[in-house]
């Protein structure tokens, strides 16, 4: 399951979130493309559909189209320039986001090889809470968590002890 073995953390503790949340019995669309953690997902016994790597600022029809009814969205936030419309066009009634949180001792993510390989937003988590409050989501769990890596430097010690992974459960409200 883990790509890399820094990832085993985040996939843990990310599954670990949606088994608690989400029965198996739920239909799932997973915003973003099939992945290793979404193969995971359906070798546990979850019935996951993922998106097809459609630009979700412009087109929104996966979501619109879906008979869903919970939306995953595993690091796809940071991605976009306007996660508002994403989340405010969303029918499901159960949602589960995690986003990387913004460190204030490291710029944002951007890779400079693939240009939709960047983070336009890193939230601190009032933010995204906010973002949810006014798209018409309710919080009903979260949960954050550190990210440490074993190389030597300032950063790196820091990670041992600031959260760098924000995960939300959220209702649609009525």
């Amino acid at each position: 399951m883990y790509k890399k073995t820094s990832h085993k953390k985040r996939y843990q503790r990310t599954f670990l979130f949606l088994k608690t949340h989400i029965s198996k019995e739920s239909k799932i669309l997973d915003l973003g493309v099939e992945n290793p953690f979404s193969d995971f997902l359906k070798s546990e016994g979850f019935k996951v559909e993922n998106t097809n790597g459609e630009d979700l600022d412009e087109d929104l029809s996966a979501v619109l189209d879906t008979d869903a009814e919970v939306i995953t969205a595993f690091e796809i936030l940071e991605h976009l320039l306007s996660p508002y419309v994403l989340l405010k066009e969303i029918k499901a009634k159960k949602l589960l986001i995690s986003v990387p949180l913004k460190l204030w001792f490291s710029p944002a993510y951007r890779s400079s090889t693939d240009l939709r390989d960047r983070h336009y937003h890193e939230f601190e988590s009032w933010q995204l809470d906010w973002l949810l409050e006014k798209t018409g989501w309710t919080i009903i769990a979260s949960d954050k968590w550190t990210n440490p890596t074993k190389k030597i430097g300032f950063r790196t010690l820091f990670r041992f002890f600031v959260p760098r992974y924000y995960i939300v459960y959220a209702k649609k409200r009525d």
